[in-house]
């Protein structure tokens, strides 16, 4: 009987189930919560880049993205416009260091207007021609053996510059008839004027000129061409001994009665004169590039203020220095 309640009694298995970490849930959900952190910052990153650049430099960084090779060798409108895509950095975008202020500082991009410029610099140009004028009026009236021929000096500005004519006068003529030696007021007058023009930057042409009265002894080959020109020559060596750069002359010509002063009176005393010109930047240029001279289109003005003309048989150019050029511009 013992026996048989002793196997009656029933066996307990107990079993253990054992949980992994311990009820720890491990640090996986670190992992994903740095990456959702840093996609954070890269969309605040990303939009605050976008709110401080310009729509021209959006375009341009889409055109980039879109067609990186086109950008690349058309060049355009967009971020390669400035050295950096975004204007700056902090709260004050203008500086480097140090904050001041918020706002966007558009980029340094300058445009010009060249029209504009070289308008502006001839408005320049004239306005210093203005008070070369003044000075050499000035310059005359103030020394005594120069002050009783103002009447015969004539100043006026032209397309060229400014035009400076010795003009002879009834009984007061420059030069003795067919003759190319100075008076010695001429002297002076050219003296004076020699000392101002040695002070500005411009070349100066001069030029001779004779009234219709035919030389004499003409047929024989020297006639108002040659005269013209060699009191042009003369009135250069006077400007050189009072103390003017012999590099200012750029032209020397003589044009006889081509060009006649008084053009109702083509043997009035002021067609003979001697005219020097301040030429301009313009009128510079074009001489030393081999266009249109100044000479040409005084003749071209005189053609059309005359009317037509009959024809004249060129005359031969005189012998001489090689800077005097008799210019036979009549038709």
């Amino acid at each position: 009987m013992a026996t048989t309640k002793a196997e009656a009694r029933p066996i307990i298995v107990k079993r253990i189930k054992k949980v992994s970490g311990g009820g720890h849930h491990g640090g996986a959900w670190k992992i994903a919560y740095a990456d959702f952190v840093t996609a954070m910052m890269a969309f605040f990153l990303l939009m605050w880049l976008l709110g401080s650049t310009t729509k021209g430099d959006l375009k341009g960084i889409s055109d980039y993205f879109n067609t990186p090779l086109k950008v690349a060798m058309a060049g355009g409108s967009g971020s390669g416009d400035s050295s950096s895509v975004i204007q700056g950095g902090g709260q004050d975008l203008t500086r480097q260091s140090g904050n001041v202020k918020r706002g966007e500082v558009p980029p340094d991009n300058h445009s010009y207007n060249l029209q504009a410029a070289k308008a502006q610099m001839a408005r320049e140009e004239r306005a210093r021609f203005e008070v070369l004028k003044s000075k050499v009026e000035a310059a005359i009236e103030a020394k005594a053996s120069t002050a009783p021929f103002r009447d015969q000096i004539k100043l006026d500005i032209t397309d060229e510059g400014l035009r400076i004519q010795i003009v002879d006068a009834q009984n007061r003529p420059m030069f003795d008839t067919g003759k190319t030696q100075l008076k010695e007021y001429t002297r002076d007058i050219l003296a004076e004027i020699g000392a101002v023009l040695n002070d500005v930057d411009h070349k100066i042409v001069l030029s001779g000129h004779t009234d219709a009265s035919p030389y004499a002894g003409g047929d024989k080959g020297y006639s108002n061409w040659e005269l013209s020109a060699e009191r042009a020559n003369t009135s250069r060596r006077a400007l050189f001994q009072s103390g003017m750069e012999e590099t200012k002359v750029l032209r020397v010509v003589g044009l006889a009665a081509s060009i006649p002063y008084d053009r109702g009176n083509p043997f009035e005393a002021a067609n003979r004169r001697i005219s020097i010109v301040v030429l301009n930047r313009e009128a510079e240029k074009r001489m030393l590039s081999g266009g249109e001279t100044l000479a040409a289109r005084d003749a071209e003005d005189a053609q059309r203020a005359l009317g037509p003309q009959p024809p004249a048989a060129p005359t031969p150019a005189p012998a001489g220095p090689p800077q005097v050029t008799a210019a036979n511009t009549a038709r």
